[in-house]
């Protein structure tokens, strides 16, 4: 046998025993650093009564050592506790060639010989290799390395596991012990991982870091996933468009309708399939084409432009000012309390001079349905932006002596409503009523009148070239409706637009779930997908509009009984508040480097150990840490690539 040593090595010959091997090591000069050592060992006879007295002692000790047979097939086994050891944690230590083994995330079950307990753990730290009876730090390691010599002693791999239970008649419970030293650990297989980390499911998120051969997915038909709402977080460049656009073409194979508010036109084309090098090479190693996704429809507001080529695609849309909540609007049009005042009593007018002149109600079911009207959730049937900007200008004038109730009914006084100018007199009468209320300050009125008259000149409501939109359509059954919102200029109306989809959508999907309970069908399911979410719910953005607020709220709470998911999607976590992460209950998180981000996700996601929360920062773009109230614990996925295309990608 050859060994190469540092020329500093001492060189010894040793006698072994008395009377019978000796270890003769020769030194022999290989260059001027380096000598190569030949060991000889030299056989001498031994008495026969030692080998007698052998043989007797291994009978008595048992014969031959075997190794036990629970211990067969294991990697690694458990080891004693120190001082510094964690609940629910236990150090393993594994054979050196057994490392490769048990990878990060990687399942085992840890089998207590002494008492008969079986556990279930996931390796959270390493695995790491570490000298035999030495510490890696020790200064002869450190010595070694770096004067460039060679010598390295045998080594073992350690790794930190967390445990997720102890098993019990098939039943994963919380461990009420720790799994005793020297107990023997396996690697569970493929199949049995999938299993007890929940990973099946007809949506495909991505592989497991360190599962080649396993794909993490979640499924589309129960309402204790995606309707308790996602959250898919991290700075720019970490892939969460590509996440979002694989998981918008999962949800249509799966039957979901799914609306995405696209406020950068970023999925206007995902109709079409990839034609990235990158993510088609990608899609190759996962077996799966390039394809774009079916049923593709894209709207956007009347008056704006689309970044969707295919015209036929597209269809423009109006909001119907009668959706709307008066408080909504409110906070939209950024009134300070006395112009709420005056835009609330400008309401009631409305609505008492649509009822005089049979605008609404025009019969009894209408006069029933005025008396079950909730205006904080919705706005008065049939009410134009033009009516009220009609009520608030006469107000206005009254307040400030220009005209008096009776001039309201001259021939060449002007409203913009048709409806007024055809009912003068009625309208006149009303004002003369009003005008005993002591309508005052003139200044207010003229500064809601101007708010209400860009609403106006956005030509956004009530708009006779465009319709408005059906939900019902846009909550069909494997339907994709993307909501361009590229061309609108303003925050505020992007902010209007989407509290009126998701007022719509949660309408239409109260009238879905009644139905399906009514005729025993089917219950519709849809996904709502939010781009830029901290644009529309910022903290700033609650405060100034509270309604926004509320009206999320309900749907995350209404919704997941009616099958209504949300999704928020954002590159800037940091700006929504507590309130808002406190209505997600899956996450999908890429790289995120602010420290104080993270600290706050860990509030919210307790259930995600420090290891995974270490390796946030320096995520690759397509990586992620996903949380899934369908996992069995918290993973890090390679998420799938885009069989579709993106535009601000491509």
């Amino acid at each position: 046998m050859l060994r190469q040593v540092p020329r500093s090595v001492t060189l010894v010959n040793e006698r072994q025993e008395n009377e019978g091997e000796y270890s003769i090591m020769i030194e022999k000069t290989n260059n001027e650093n380096m000598l190569s050592i030949e060991q000889h060992q030299l056989a001498l006879p031994l008495p026969q009564e030692v080998f007698e007295q052998i043989e007797q002692d291994s009978i008595q000790a048992g014969g031959e050592w075997s190794e036990p047979p629970e211990y067969k097939d294991a990697v690694g086994r458990s080891m004693f506790d120190v001082p510094t050891s964690e609940d629910n944690t236990i150090t393993v230590l594994l054979a050196k060639d057994d490392i490769h083994k048990a990878p990060s995330q990687a399942l085992v079950r840890i089998r207590s010989v002494h008492d008969n307990r079986k556990y279930l753990g996931i390796v959270v730290k390493g695995p790491f290799a570490e000298p035999d009876g030495l510490r890696g730090d020790a200064p002869i390691m450190i010595t070694t390395a770096v004067r460039g010599g060679i010598f390295m002693p045998r080594y073992h791999g350690r790794v930190q596991v967390e445990l997720l239970g102890e098993e019990l008649d098939g039943v994963l419970i919380p461990p009420r012990l720790r799994p005793l030293p020297n107990s023997p650990v396996f690697v569970l297989d493929t199949d049995e991982t999938s299993r007890t980390l929940r990973l099946e499911g007809d949506i495909a998120l991505g592989v497991p870091v360190g599962y080649e051969e396993i794909t993490a997915a979640i499924p589309s038909d129960k309402k204790s996933v995606l309707p308790r709402h996602l959250g898919i977080l991290g700075t720019t460049g970490g892939g969460k468009s590509t996440t979002v656009s694989s998981l918008i073409s999962s949800f249509q194979q799966s039957g979901l309708a799914t609306v995405v508010i696209d406020t950068e036109g970023e999925y206007t084309e995902i109709y079409q399939p990839t034609q990235d090098r990158i993510m088609r090479t990608a899609l190759e190693k996962r077996h799966r084409e390039a394809r774009g996704v079916e049923q593709v429809a894209v709207y956007h507001l009347v008056g704006r432009e689309t970044t969707c080529p295919e015209k036929r695609r597209t269809k423009a849309f109006s909001l119907q000012f009668s959706q709307l909540p008066p408080y909504l609007v409110m906070g939209m049009l950024d009134l300070n309390d006395a112009q709420q005042q005056r835009y609330q009593k400008a309401f009631d007018i409305a609505k008492r001079i649509l009822w005089d002149i049979k605008i609404f109600p025009s019969n009894d079911a209408e006069k029933q349905q005025v008396f079950e009207l909730d205006e904080m959730e919705t706005g008065y049937p049939k009410m134009t932006v033009k009516h009220m900007y009609d009520v608030v200008k006469a107000c206005a004038e009254l307040a400030g002596g220009e005209k008096k109730a009776e001039d309201f009914a001259d021939p060449d006084y002007r409203f913009y409503s048709g409806h007024f100018l055809q009912h003068k007199e009625q309208v006149s009468s009303i004002f003369k009523r009003e005008a005993a209320d002591h309508i005052t300050h003139p200044t207010s009125w003229r500064v809601v009148q101007g708010k209400l008259g860009q609403l106006i000149r956005l030509k956004i409501f009530d708009n006779r070239d465009a319709s408005a939109l059906n939900y019902r359509d846009l909550t069909r059954p494997g339907s994709v409706s993307i909501i361009d919102l590229s061309d609108t200029d303003s925050p505020q109306v992007n902010n209007l637009v989407i509290a009126e989809f998701l007022r719509g959508l949660l309408e239409a999907q109260n009238e879905n779930y009644r139905q399906a309970e009514r005729d025993a069908t089917a219950q519709r399911r849809t996904m709502i997908i939010i781009e830029e979410a901290h644009e529309f719910l910022s903290s700033e953005r609650i405060k100034q509009m509270p309604i926004l607020y509320q009206q999320v709220a309900r749907i995350a709470r209404r919704g997941r009984k009616r099958w209504l998911g949300l999704t928020f999607v954002t590159q800037l976590p940091q700006h929504l508040p507590d309130e808002v992460l406190g209505l997600v209950n899956n996450y999908i998180l890429h790289k995120i480097g602010d420290a104080n981000v993270i600290s706050r996700l860990k509030r919210s996601l307790g259930v995600v150990d420090d290891s995974l929360w270490q390796r946030l920062p320096n995520l690759a773009p397509g990586q992620a840490l996903v949380a899934m109230s369908s996992f069995a614990r918290p993973l890090l996925i390679n998420i799938d690539p885009t069989p579709c295309k993106l535009r601000m990608v491509e």
